[in-house]
């Protein structure tokens, strides 16, 4: 623990609601919120383009252009929370949310949309990073150890619980609204949180050093750069059949990154303060940590892509009922995130490549129930709570032990990294398995798109065994 001259101090007052509890719910809700909205606009997807009467690259964009703006500003919304306090910058940022969220239920047409949605990515840009921390710099211990499991559970539950809470609001088609409540549902939560917020977040000064910080605006541009390069042929080059401009776009993408490296890594070496503290990358464990939750998120984001599009393309599914069955997987999924540190103490050492094989297993079975062309039976759930089950305990103690030794000064920094890392594994799980999907989708019918999803599944078990092998199995703090 550094002096309190060295980074935001968080002082008490009469205003303020300090029971650890009571944070902690708050700032999850707001993140569950938030990764809700990244999957509950897949399964309205249909619906809204044959209202708004989309294009096919304007859809793609209304779905894709939060992703975008929420991957492009995450590291960014970390270090101006260090910098503006993060009880300020999660505020802002949920009442941008919130208000980019009341306008993408108003809009009027596909442009208004996909305009509001960037917002909305924006805001949770700001609001996200200053959850991981707030849990750094509030939780010690035990305790810090327990919310991060708690937050871990949340983060990956929002995935699954995405395609649900979208398949019932859809289905429901309230007052004959259609798809508008998948973003109206945000308003009134986001107004509670916010009043809730207030009253609970303590309050942070920055004083001493950090006053006189300031934003590293080269390091923001050339990341800013690398991230938009990548992200972009990711969310749109499948459906534009991989044309040169994303093959150059990724390209350009690690020659902006390799830059963006040397520029922070000079910086550093002249005392100035960069986009990532250097030293953050240098923490034990801490690549493997990264090479590990961005392969637990490529494979969930990829199941949870792959199995929606056989589930309404392929089976003809309604959106509840797509919906619904990934209900299993998301119960499982929070159950372990929050129960796995109680498991025995011979046990802990192997939960990490343990679950990326119990997940390697659960694919294959999954594709082995979908593979006659049915809707799977009784074999279908065992499969799904196997994957739920197999990536929380790849991705949860593989987050935890990277958070849990981080100091509280570095708490932005490593908060606006593995935010990064997580965002981006889910768009590269969508790109790559939602392409091989498509490319071996040789016809119509629910034999052709089981037939996808087998090898679909097959290739999510290998990256699976991947996740397993990424370092030497190491107990989670």
């Amino acid at each position: 623990m550094t002096s309190p001259t060295t980074h935001p101090v968080l002082s008490k007052d009469r205003g303020t609601d300090n029971r650890p509890g009571v944070l902690l719910g708050v700032v999850l809700s707001a993140q569950f919120m938030a990764l809700l909205d990244v999957f509950i606009v897949n399964v309205a997807a249909p619906t809204i383009r044959t209202e708004l009467s989309a294009s096919g690259a304007g859809l793609q964009l209304v779905v894709a252009g939060y992703t975008i703006a929420y991957a492009v500003l995450l590291i960014t919304g970390a270090r101006l929370g260090d910098l503006l306090g993060h009880r300020r910058m999660y505020l802002g940022g949920l009442a941008l949310f919130t208000a980019a969220s009341l306008a993408c239920g108003l809009a009027a047409g596909t442009g208004q949309l996909i305009a509001f949605r960037l917002i909305q990515g924006a805001g949770s840009a700001l609001m996200i990073p200053q959850v991981l921390s707030l849990i750094q710099r509030n939780f010690t211990g035990e305790g810090r150890v327990r919310a991060l499991s708690a937050y871990s559970a949340v983060l990956a539950t929002g995935a699954a619980a995405g395609q649900v809470v979208g398949g019932i609001l859809v289905s429901a088609d309230l007052f004959g609204t259609g798809w508008r409540p998948v973003f109206l549902v945000n308003v009134p939560i986001g107004l509670a949180l916010l009043v809730l917020g207030a009253r609970t977040l303590p309050r942070d000064t920055p004083t001493g050093p950090e006053r006189g910080r300031v934003l590293d605006l080269p390091g923001l541009l050339l990341l800013a750069a690398a991230v938009s390069l990548l992200t972009v042929p990711l969310v749109l080059g499948q459906e534009q059949d991989w044309p040169l401009w994303s093959w150059l776009s990724l390209g350009g993408s690690l020659v902006f990154l390799a830059v963006f490296g040397a520029y922070e890594s000079g910086l550093a070496r002249r005392g100035g303060a960069p986009l990532i503290a250097p030293r953050v990358l240098r923490i034990p464990g801490m690549g493997r940590a990264v090479l590990r939750i961005t392969v637990a998120m490529g494979v969930n984001a990829g199941f949870l892509f792959t199995l929606t599009l056989h589930l309404q393309g392929g089976l003809g599914q309604s959106a509840l009922r797509a919906g619904l069955t990934f209900g299993p997987a998301a119960v499982v999924f929070g159950v372990v995130g929050l129960t796995w540190r109680r498991w025995p103490a011979r046990l802990q050492r192997a939960l990490i490549p343990g679950g990326f094989l119990l997940t390697a297993a659960a694919a294959v079975a999954l594709g082995l129930s979908l593979g006659d062309g049915g809707a799977g039976g009784w074999a279908l759930y065992p499969a799904l709570c196997g994957m739920g089950a197999g990536i929380s305990l790849a991705f949860s103690p593989a987050l935890t032990g990277a958070l849990a030794t981080v100091r509280p000064e570095d708490a932005a920094d490593a908060s606006g990294l593995l935010s990064t890392v997580t965002q981006l594994g889910q768009l590269v799980g969508v790109a790559t398995f939602g392409t091989l999907f498509l490319g071996r989708l040789a016809g119509q019918g629910a034999r052709a798109s089981a037939d996808a999803l087998w090898a679909t599944m097959i290739a999510l078990a290998a990256a699976a065994v991947v996740g397993a092998l990424a370092g030497p199995a190491r107990r989670a703090r």
